[in-house]
């Protein structure tokens, strides 16, 4: 497969006024690598109900961004998930896999729709153009989540091993996306292990996906590694759109 069939889709996440100075970083690492504004920012309308996009000067930057050519997704509402999980499997998901942060993993359908709809419109206002989709927090959906997200007629989605189509439930994208933790010592040096084993495993893959938080950037080791990353999957995959995705499958 040539270079140009081949996707590397990047992304930040947890975007909004919490960690303006940490997204502004990240955007300045990917110019710097020479990704322009291929790459997608995910966006949090309110993070942990104290760092509202409404009103807020951020709002001119993201406006910024999208008409400069960066992909906006709806990430959640609050990020932070206040659900009670009752299945054993949830709750070791919701402890093991995200520091409290997956907000839809236990939402009813009515409550996440909601959520969806008034961060789309939110954002949507904002930026004066459409979103391209829809991530929840942490990568977590409940089934609630994922009913939602057809009565929102998302065009995208994503979870930690795919893309998919909510319309139709096509699958557009597999494998697992390259991501660092910076919570502690433990999940540094895992996630560091991780993405250098999938720099060799994902060479073949035909698209790739690269997704960094603003915890990253005050760890030498992940920028380093996030460096790394990039350079390695810039030389055999083009920086893409998630909306391309799209247009490949038709």
């Amino acid at each position: 497969m040539n270079y140009q069939r081949r996707k590397l889709l990047l992304s930040i996440h947890d975007v909004g006024p919490a960690f303006a100075d940490e997204v502004g970083r990240h955007a300045d690492r990917l110019a710097a690598a020479g990704v322009a504004h291929r790459y997608a920012m995910l966006v949090v309308p309110n993070h942990w109900g104290k760092a509202p996009l409404m009103g807020s000067d951020f709002g001119t930057k993201l406006r910024d961004w999208a008409s400069a050519g960066v992909e906006m997704f709806v990430h959640g509402w609050f990020h932070r998930d206040e659900a009670r999980h009752d299945g054993a499997a949830d709750r070791f998901r919701a402890k093991h896999m995200t520091a409290g942060e997956g907000e839809f993993l236990g939402l009813t359908r009515t409550e996440a729709a909601r959520r969806m709809a008034d961060g789309r419109k939110l954002i949507e206002d904002i930026i004066g153009r459409p979103v391209t989709g829809f991530i929840a927090p942490a990568w977590l959906y409940g089934d609630g989540a994922r009913e939602a997200l057809r009565d929102n007629d998302f065009a995208l989605a994503e979870d930690h091993m795919r893309v998919w189509s909510p319309r139709s439930n096509a699958v557009l994208a597999r494998g697992p996306v390259i991501t660092w933790a910076s919570r502690s010592r433990a999940r540094i040096a895992s996630s560091l292990f991780a993405a250098g084993a999938l720099r060799w495993a994902l060479k073949p893959a035909s698209v790739v996906r690269v997704a960094v938080h603003p915890g990253d950037v005050h760890v030498d080791a992940l920028n380093r590694s996030i460096d790394r990353t990039i350079r390695t999957f810039t030389r055999s995959h083009r920086p893409a759109r998630y909306a391309d995705l799209l247009e490949r499958a038709a």
